[in-house]
């Protein structure tokens, strides 16, 4: 009989929406806390059923989940670096339900470092194996660009001992202040170290203070792209496919560029023809595409439009803004409104000078 009533069981119906995720987790809730709080078989019975969900209504979030005291189990949503993530991760949390014996947390919080070490693939990463300096760029001085010194590096292990200091650093900043403050990062072993070390628990209070001088220095700062001159770019793939670009070639000449640090990249994949390119019906899908990105996102908000490349069947859009949430919540949006006719993806990460954008000013 229990084989019978297995293979008739009911399957979980599937889930697309914030509302219909929520709904689901307070249907489960209190098996849910029993495992976490029992710590009985905590992946299969837990954490094998909450990815799956998850990943049904966004890919890429992630999740950790203990307890906080001896009733209330957390539930802490991790974007694991993918920046396009956190305001997902910020609405859903904000959605979620009250209920008795949970906390539900957007991103990693900071915790108190003095208080325990991290371990991970038999490296120990702790306060005093952990030591840091910044590296200045005279051509971008706002840029934070820092070394990691790591007692115990080992260049062979360099992509376990990286993951570990991350691990680290999302535990002393919180994530969010982690993904927000650091422009660039490199881990070394003390034998590489170039500079007078620094001890890893004063990081906070140097990011702090290199945030307060660029809000001082960026603060209210905006552009109108309205009287800009826009340039037209050809040029050919390895594979010999033509790309046409269409620049704001007077933007990338401003030079309060790192007032907009976080550019956004918007990946349209369209039907093309023999040379890569839109027939007139798809080119006109495309432009009403984009023209209602950039009136959504507009220039007085804190939203420049870099321009665009078309080139065998992708159309790629580039803005770069103030803020990473708005865009992610627009792009969102409007790949939902264009799903019928494209396949949308994007990328949103930090170029403070945008230097991703030089090869447009030869």
């Amino acid at each position: 009989m229990s084989i019978l009533k297995n293979i008739f069981a009911k399957k979980e119906k599937p889930i697309h929406t914030i509302e219909e995720f929520w709904q689901w987790f307070q249907e489960n809730e209190q098996t849910f806390h029993k495992v976490v709080q029992d710590r009985d078989a905590i992946e299969e019975k837990f954490f094998d059923r909450l990815a799956p969900k998850l990943q049904e209504v966004r890919e890429g979030v992630y999740f950790l989940s203990g307890m906080m005291d001896n009733n209330t189990a957390e539930l802490i949503f991790t974007p694991d670096g993918i920046v396009k993530n956190v305001a997902f991760i910020e609405d859903l949390v904000q959605a979620a339900p009250q209920l008795p014996h949970w906390k539900f947390t957007a991103l990693k919080p900071a915790v108190d470092i003095n208080r325990f070490n991290i371990r991970m693939n038999n490296y120990e990463f702790s306060k005093e194996k952990i030591n840091f300096y910044a590296i200045e760029h005279p051509a971008y001085p706002d840029e934070v660009d820092l070394v990691i010194v790591y007692d115990d590096f080992v260049e062979s292990d360099r992509p376990v001992i990286t993951n570990g200091i991350y691990v680290f650093l999302d535990n002393l900043l919180g994530e969010l202040n982690a993904i927000t403050s650091i422009d660039s990062l490199k881990v070394v072993g003390l034998e590489q170290a170039e500079a007078e070390l620094i001890p890893i628990l004063k990081l906070k209070d140097y990011l702090v203070w290199r945030e307060k001088e660029f809000i001082e220095k960026y603060e209210g700062t905006r552009y109108n792209t309205e009287n800009d001159d826009y340039i037209g770019l050809e040029a050919k793939l390895d594979n010999g496919m033509p790309l046409i670009a269409m620049i704001n070639r007077t933007l990338l000449d401003w030079d309060a560029k790192a007032s907009h640090p976080w550019i956004v990249r918007v990946e349209i994949a369209f039907k093309a023809n023999e040379n890569g390119f839109p027939d007139e019906h798809t080119y006109q899908l495309l432009n009403a595409f984009e023209d209602e990105l950039i009136e959504i996102l507009p220039d007085a908000q804190g939203y420049l439009n870099i321009g665009r490349e078309t080139v065998d069947g992708n159309r790629d859009i580039f803005f770069a803004c103030k803020d990473f949430r708005e865009p992610a919540q627009v792009v969102d949006q409007i790949k939902k409104k264009y799903s019928d006719n494209f396949s949308v993806s994007y990328a949103i990460y930090k170029d403070k000078y945008w230097q991703s954008f030089e090869r447009y000013k030869g």
